[in-house]
């Protein structure tokens, strides 16, 4: 079985959207959320959908994926304070109907609405093989070391820097020990599920992610995603338009 797990708890302080918390703001007549669920449900390999999300929208959410006649959702449960109590807590709602270690969960933003179903096929598949699967895509920048944001005496080799990106794939024995062992270890607000595990002590397979697979955090992000979301779409219009000599 795979199940996909998206965390939409937080209020996405950054987007600076004082009436809507980030995955729910549209795009293309949809929210960002549905968009992302949308990926997973179409996706064949995909069988169950699993939401953490923030708790007094919940019942907005449900309407939605009625609304868009979202396929595979199992359950929608109440997010944590931080991203990695959502995770915790979705993860939980994952384990009461996948009962196998070998089954699969792929943990996601609610907002990353720019998924190809390669990258989702990549990640299943990279996860049947090596228990773990984190996309990445090399950085493009250099890279300075700050504590202060003011001063510097570090860099880094770009070439050895990697971006993460989601899904993040995880068999079912490997992300519950990870859990568990975070509860023995007092280990409380790691940032993503492959930061926990390496930070105990474990190492996680990387794959190649994808540029436009965008996770929408910022207003710039915003303007980005509806920037390329249009242009997908012109060049559907000026197929169109070509088929039938428009």
């Amino acid at each position: 079985m795979v199940t996909a797990m998206l965390f939409a708890g937080g209020i996405g302080a950054r987007m600076q959207s004082s009436d809507l918390p980030k995955q729910f703001l549209e795009v293309g007549g949809k929210p960002i959320i549905i968009h992302t669920m949308e990926h997973f449900s179409k996706h064949p390999m995909v069988d169950a959908i699993v939401v953490a999300c923030k708790e007094d929208w919940i019942d907005y959410l449900v309407e939605l994926v009625e609304r868009y006649s979202v396929k595979k959702v199992r359950s929608i449960v109440p997010g944590g304070a931080t991203g990695f109590g959502s995770i915790r807590n979705g993860v939980r709602a994952v384990s009461g109907f996948a009962r196998n270690n070998d089954d699969l969960i792929l943990i996601c933003d609610g907002v990353r609405p720019m998924l190809t179903p390669r990258l989702i096929t990549d990640c299943i598949e990279h996860t049947k093989k090596y228990s773990t699967a984190v996309p990445v895509t090399p950085s493009i920048d250099s890279l300075l070391y700050s504590i202060d944001g003011e001063s510097c005496g570090k860099s880094y080799d770009r070439n050895t820097m990697y971006i993460t990106q989601a899904p993040q794939g995880y068999t079912m024995e490997k992300i519950l020990w990870a859990h568990s062992e975070a509860d023995r270890r007092g280990i409380t607000n790691p940032i993503s599920s492959s930061e926990l595990l390496i930070e105990l002590g474990e190492s996680v397979h990387l794959f190649r992610g994808e540029r436009f697979n965008i996770k929408v955090t910022t207003p710039e992000d915003l303007v980005l995603l509806r920037a390329q979301y249009y242009y997908e779409n012109y060049k559907k219009f000026a197929k169109e338009e070509l088929k039938y000599g428009l």
